[in-house]
């Protein structure tokens, strides 16, 4: 009868506890005793049950409080209140708490089995629930992204119809929200599927590594060029270029650049052959490009042959129902890399998450559920073990423009545990640049770690 439920009985008296225990056990149930409040926090932390039989009046930690501190952390869990004859007021105001009933002592093992019966079909309509939404979770995502908030199934929706064509898109969007991986979404949806994905972080190099990325090199071209090397645009033939961080590309090479898309050949640094190439052109940027072509940092004519579709990407803040979703796919995934027995996350740190404003967007709490992950000391995520983000936004909004990249910059070095590569791609700025600025603000780090400062 009992099957896979698991139930914890929590009361002091130990002949009701060991009583309903036995019965329990003897049903063929999975169940735990608890012999008052404090025990019973302790073993909620640690695992999910689907009821606890709580008792309201314990000397330790009353009911209410351990009720409380279960419907914020463990909502899923079903409560019934033990209450003794002539207290069914005080069980009636646990039920408007969030208790689903009550039993009074002294009970009939026939009152505990139609309590239990009722309480059984209540659980399996909520499973059967949960199931659904689970199904139409799996339908909303794209690719490698998820989300079920109305920004991201209209971007999903556009995806779908900018695959069908062949012209060039530009995504515009916040660092961290994901445009590498629309970029994906519409390479893998789209006719050029089956040729490669070929991407290059264009503020990533300097103006001559970027060149020779881009177009490659023949032998001999500058200093250091031994033998002949391909280029991103020939390695994309027949599948798609993404071209991120477009606004960062030199004046320069922007015209060659269009020369490419223009002509459909190109010749390698150093090299005379002109190349031909076919490519889906696919590019990204955090800019107003439009802004810096009034400031002559970007070509109008290269604007728009880029800007034949746009779409915005939306940041984390502005789609809050989707955290949830995504804290969990990442701990899932985390979990099965690091074999760390993470259950879950708790209420609390998920509605202190949705509450956080996010400027890394998607990539900050990926790295931000790691970080917790791997810190972690329970069974299950709780708001603690998210505290590093929340001492950094409780501070005063810095006054400047200064003040506010300073705090920002100190901020993703600390997410990353001081590991430059990676702080930087965060960022999507140059390590030199990273390193620069690091002087400039006389930034040091100031988190806990066993390594020195990486690059």
């Amino acid at each position: 009868m009992g099957g896979r439920w698991k139930i914890l009985v929590v009361d002091d008296e130990m002949i009701v506890r060991e009583s309903l225990v036995d019965w329990f056990r003897k049903s063929g149930y999975d169940v735990e005793g608890a012999d008052g409040g404090r025990s019973a926090l302790e073993m909620v932390d640690k695992k999910d049950y689907d009821f606890i039989f709580l008792d309201i009046k314990m000397p330790d930690v009353d009911g209410f409080e351990v009720l409380n501190n279960v419907k914020t952390n463990c909502p899923n869990s079903m409560v019934v209140m033990i209450t003794a004859y002539g207290s069914i007021e005080t069980a009636v105001d646990a039920m408007k708490r969030g208790a689903c009933d009550y039993l009074t002592k002294p009970f009939e093992p026939v009152d505990l089995s139609a309590l239990l019966e009722r309480l059984l079909q209540q659980k399996k309509i909520l499973e059967e629930n949960m199931i659904l939404r689970e199904q139409v979770a799996s339908r909303m995502r794209c690719d490698d992204m998820l989300g079920a908030s109305h920004c991201m199934q209209q971007l999903f929706n556009l995806i779908e119809q900018v695959a069908t064509f062949d012209s060039p898109v530009l995504l515009r969007g916040e660092t961290g929200t994901g445009k590498e991986l629309v970029a994906k979404a519409i390479h893998v949806s789209g006719e050029r599927r089956a040729g490669p994905f070929i991407p290059i972080n264009c503020g990533g190099f300097t103006e001559t590594l970027l060149e020779s990325e881009l177009f490659g090199h023949e032998s001999g071209a500058f200093t250091g060029a031994r033998g002949a090397k391909k280029g991103r645009l020939e390695m994309a033939q027949g599948g798609t270029l993404f071209l991120d961080e477009v606004g960062e590309i030199p004046l320069k090479m922007q015209i060659d650049l269009l020369r490419v898309l223009q002509e459909k050949t190109f010749h390698r640094v150093g090299g005379t052959a002109k190349i031909p190439v076919d490519f889906r052109l696919i590019c990204a940027t955090h800019r107003d490009l439009a802004k810096e072509i009034e400031r002559g940092a970007f070509r109008q004519d290269f604007y728009y042959r880029l800007n034949v579709i746009e779409l915005e990407i939306p940041p984390l803040r502005a789609r809050i129902d989707d955290i949830p979703v995504l804290a969990q796919h990442f701990l899932e995934r985390l979990r099965k890399e690091t074999n760390k027995p993470v259950g879950g996350i708790r209420q609390q740190a998920i509605n202190a998450l949705k509450n956080y404003p996010w400027p890394g967007n998607v990539r900050e709490l990926e790295n931000a559920v790691e970080r917790a992950v791997v810190l972690a000391k329970g069974h299950y995520l709780t708001k603690d073990d998210f505290a590093f983000l929340f001492r950094s936004s409780a501070q005063d909004m810095p006054q400047s423009l200064r003040e506010n990249e300073k705090q920002h910059i100190e901020r993703i070095l600390n997410l990353y545990g001081w590991n430059i590569s990676k702080a930087a791609e965060a960022l999507e700025i140059s390590r030199v640049t990273l390193h620069s600025k690091i002087r400039h603000y006389n930034l040091s780090a100031t988190i806990n770690r066993t390594n020195s400062p990486q690059v």
